[in-house]
């Protein structure tokens, strides 16, 4: 496999598309579906906030997995498993969407890693940064005609379509899964000891391990704002004139395909901590949740809404390739499967925490109030990636 934009790499990015395509339709769906049922926003950010959640637990123990059997071999199971689930949307209700979401969590702990594992190994290192952000862009096409979609079947009030799109995308998504190949997947079955001490020390490590600590505070923190601009906005558009869900939604990712793919180059890939450039990120979080707060009650709120959906696409779109990349060059190469595993599980709990945590202080405040301190978090996410002294950078620099 040669290059990020080779044939065997467009075919897993691919397979990414149409895996996630069920969850842009089910983001809107779910909130709409549980609103119409007279759920709270305590109770619909539970529902949501479930499938992340069990992502987050699993991400550990799914880099295992994956070391010992091999991303192909995990790849196709859990597009089995993540089939019947997808299935259970299409008969239940709200308590029957909140299994569905914990397995559906399940299923993706190992699948986003499996790939990303295997796109860091097969990559040479200057080409890594784009191999993870053009995963990150086509995983998030489905969001740009996801939500329309969505809209669509629910104000025809035939969930007949509903049941098969989601059929649609498990025969599709089944027979991409199964013809994908995957070369120098670094296969290997430590033994018991080293499995042990690997699963245990690892949560320690990020506290311990500066540059583990760092990102994963950050990573947290933005997929917090992140968690509760995709869980609530297809409720809180309502209270903006002439205010449209889809139409944010849409905008945030056709942002985020078009950031990833024509600033790909532009993200770090060098194992270097480039502060000003994370900060500037962070900065973007910040004004685009304060955008969405005041939208709603200032002139031209329409407008601003929608500026906030590009400003948000632009900051997901350069946040996580940056900082993945970033850990791949300086984690110990021993364990760095499970440690890069624990990163992302930081960014599951955060859209997790986005959607339960968010949730009940919507409820007790407001939609306004509860954006307003998404752009304080944004704001504190940029001061802890100033880096006075420059030892992340230095340091980077000799680990790699």
């Amino acid at each position: 496999m040669k290059g990020a934009l080779s044939w065997p790499f467009l075919r897993l990015y691919l397979l990414s598309l149409l895996y996630f395509s069920a969850n842009s339709i089910l983001n809107v769906l779910i909130p709409l579906k549980g609103d119409s049922l007279g759920a709270s926003n305590t109770e619909i950010g539970l529902i949501m906030g479930a499938y992340l959640f069990t992502t987050m637990l699993l991400r550990p123990w799914a880099g295992h997995i994956i070391q010992q059997k091999g991303p192909v071999q995990v790849l196709r199971t859990i597009i089995v498993i993540n089939g019947l689930a997808l299935i259970l949307y299409t008969f239940t209700g709200l308590e029957g969407y909140f299994f569905a979401r914990m397995l559906q969590g399940a299923c993706t702990a190992f699948f986003s890693m499996a790939l990303q594992l295997g796109i860091i190994d097969a990559l040479p290192d200057k080409e890594r940064s784009q191999g993870i952000s053009l995963y990150s862009l086509f995983a998030s096409i489905p969001n740009v005609i996801g939500p329309l979609l969505a809209v669509g079947i629910w104000q025809s009030g035939e969930m007949t379509s509903f049941a098969w799109t989601m059929l649609a995308i498990v025969i599709l998504t089944g027979v991409a899964g199964f013809s994908i190949r995957i070369d120098n997947p670094q296969v290997s079955a430590p033994g018991p000891t080293e499995q042990r001490v690997s699963h245990f020390r690892s949560f320690s490590q990020l506290y311990t391990n500066p540059y583990l600590f760092r990102c994963s505070v950050i990573m947290l923190i933005a997929s917090i704002v992140f968690g509760a601009i995709t869980t609530f906005i297809p409720l809180y558009a309502a209270e903006i004139p002439n205010g449209s869900a889809a139409v944010y939604l849409t905008l945030q990712a056709g942002t985020i395909v078009a950031a990833r793919f024509f600033l790909r180059k532009r993200i770090p890939s060098d194992g270097k901590w480039h502060a000003g450039y994370v900060m500037t990120i962070a900065l973007i979080v910040a004004a685009s949740s304060l955008g969405v707060c005041v939208s709603g009650s200032v002139w031209g709120g329409t407008i601003l809404f929608y500026i906030s959906a590009c400003l948000m696409g632009i900051s997901q779109a350069l946040l996580y390739p940056t900082l993945t990349t970033y850990l791949s060059f300086v984690l110990p190469q021993q364990g760095r499967n499970v440690l890069l595993g624990l990163f992302i599980a930081m960014a599951d709990l955060g859209v997790s925490m986005g959607g339960a945590a968010m949730g009940p202080l919507a409820d007790l405040t407001s939609f306004s109030v509860m954006y307003l301190i998404c752009a304080f978090l944004g704001v504190l996410m940029a001061v802890f990636s100033y880096d006075r002294r420059g030892k992340l950078s230095s340091a980077a620099t000799l680990d790699s």
